[in-house]
C-alpha cells in the first residue's frame, strides 16, 4: 500500500444516512447554498453540479435538469462520502429523501 493509499484509507467516511441528513437539513432549515462552479443548474444540463453549504461540499449529478444522484459529500472537518466508493448499486443518499423533499431540493438548486 502506498503512502497516498494509506492516507485515503484513514480518512473517516460518512454514511449514506449522514449525507441524506445533510440534504434534509438543507431542505428543512432552508440553509443558504451557493454554487461552487461557474455554471448554473440550468446551464449544466447533464453533468456534475458543485454546491457549498456551511462548509459542506456536495456534488450532485444534474441529468437534463433533474437530480439524478449525489456523487460526493465532504464535511467541513474532513469525513466524506463518495458514490465512487459504493458503486452503482442504488446506494444513493437522495433515494432516502421523500419525493417532496427531492422536489424542494431540485427547486433550491434551480435558483442558484
Amino acid at each position: 500500500m502506498t503512502t497516498d493509499e494509506l492516507k485515503i484509507s484513514t480518512i473517516p467516511l460518512l454514511t449514506m444516512n449522514d449525507v441524506s441528513q445533510v440534504l434534509r437539513n438543507i431542505i428543512l432549515e432552508h440553509l443558504a447554498m451557493k454554487k461552487a462552479c461557474a455554471q448554473s443548474w440550468d446551464e449544466i444540463f447533464a453533468a456534475l453540479f458543485h454546491i457549498e453549504v456551511k462548509g459542506w461540499h456536495l456534488v450532485i449529478f444534474n441529468d437534463c435538469g433533474e437530480i439524478d444522484y449525489c456523487d460526493e459529500c465532504i464535511s467541513p472537518d474532513g469525513p466524506r462520502w463518495s458514490f465512487e466508493r459504493v458503486g452503482c448499486d442504488g446506494l444513493d443518499p437522495i433515494l432516502l429523501l421523500r419525493i417532496q423533499e427531492q422536489a424542494v431540493l431540485e427547486q433550491l438548486l434551480q435558483h442558484l
